[in-house]
């Protein structure tokens, strides 16, 4: 799972700001319960002490068996320690580890990594940036999300050339994109294209796939072909130094990610650097087993005419076409 590099570093943030707001709050009530009850203090640097005296035997230069008669007494001398200060703590109503620095998750230590590598609590904090800036990027509301989304907007009267009509069309569509969402990424179908005219609710649709597969904690990156294609030629003819470190973070986030959402495919030049551009993108993600949606208002053959047989080949053979028709809904 590769998150986007600025998402990364903002989840991280918020982990580290968290993780100073714990100890902030806990050196306030340490600092207020010692000027209640100054012994507590006592007890604590006591405390301290026999940890000390612990090390220096440990390092002293000679053999000291675990339980011996010196490990005891301090140990002895801990507990009772231990003891008063717990019971102080009680009378202040608190209870014995009000002071002690935990982390909020023990299996991490609050670093966001862990044995397996990305923690639950970094992973988390990572879908809730992404879908922050997603929201930011796709004008995301509450309304884009499968549970609202609506089919009456569409006719149910018969569309010429068509066995369905518009509403019939889009709740086959909507079932795939919704079971491509919902079980990411273990559904049957691993690519999407999405096409048809404009106004048919493919960029809505996008929009909820895209809340759907973060919630669900896995890297979305969404942009346009535009966009995509700008990067890659900034990687490729930049000289400046800065405008090149951005635009190899970019492309490899679209390279890298879980799911990328490519949308409006078709309104860029057909250059030849173009062309090559998608088929390093298409073909990289589909040989890693990566997922891709593609938004275009061209049918396959006109992305036939346009592209490269090698790019139309992959395209037509491991995408699913949902095809979009009816009513441009922008008019309604």
């Amino acid at each position: 799972m590769s998150y986007e590099p600025t998402v990364m570093r903002r989840a991280l943030a918020r982990l580290e700001r968290r993780r100073e707001g714990r100890e902030r709050r806990r050196f306030d009530l340490e600092r207020e319960l010692y000027a209640r009850e100054p012994r507590l203090r006592q007890l604590d640097a006591a405390l301290r002490g026999t940890m000390a005296d612990l090390a220096r035997l440990a390092t002293g230069g000679r053999p000291v068996a675990p339980d011996g008669p010196e490990i005891a007494a301090i140990r002895a001398r801990s507990e009772a320690l231990q003891g008063e200060r717990t019971a102080l703590l009680a009378g202040l109503g608190y209870g014995p580890d009000a002071l002690d620095e935990r982390p909020a998750c023990p299996r991490c230590g609050d670093t966001g990594w862990g044995p397996k590598g990305m923690c639950a609590c970094l992973r988390e904090l990572c879908a809730q940036e992404q879908l922050r800036a997603l929201t930011a990027l796709l004008s995301l509301t509450d309304e884009q999300d499968f549970d609202r989304l609506r089919l009456d907007v569409y006719s149910d009267q018969p569309w010429q050339g068509q066995a369905r009509s518009p509403r019939e069309n889009m709740r086959r569509v909507v079932q795939v994109c919704e079971g491509f969402a919902r079980q990411f990424p273990d559904y049957p179908l691993k690519n999407l294209l999405l096409s048809g005219g404009t106004g048919l609710g493919k960029t809505f649709l996008s929009g909820c796939i895209a809340r759907e597969v973060s919630r669900r904690g896995y890297s979305v990156v969404y942009d346009t072909a535009i966009s995509l294609f700008a990067a890659f030629e900034t990687r490729r003819f930049t000289r400046d130094a800065g405008e090149e470190r951005q635009a190899r973070d970019d492309t490899r986030r679209y390279l890298g990610c879980d799911l990328l959402i490519l949308d409006d495919l078709g309104s860029e030049l057909t250059t030849p650097l173009a062309q090559t551009t998608l088929y390093e993108v298409v073909n990289t993600r589909l040989q890693a087993g990566r997922h891709t949606v593609i938004s275009t208002n061209l049918s396959m053959d006109h992305i036939a005419a346009r592209y490269t047989p090698q790019l139309t080949s992959r395209i037509g053979g491991l995408y699913q076409e949902l095809t979009f028709y009816g009513n441009d809904l922008r008019l309604k």
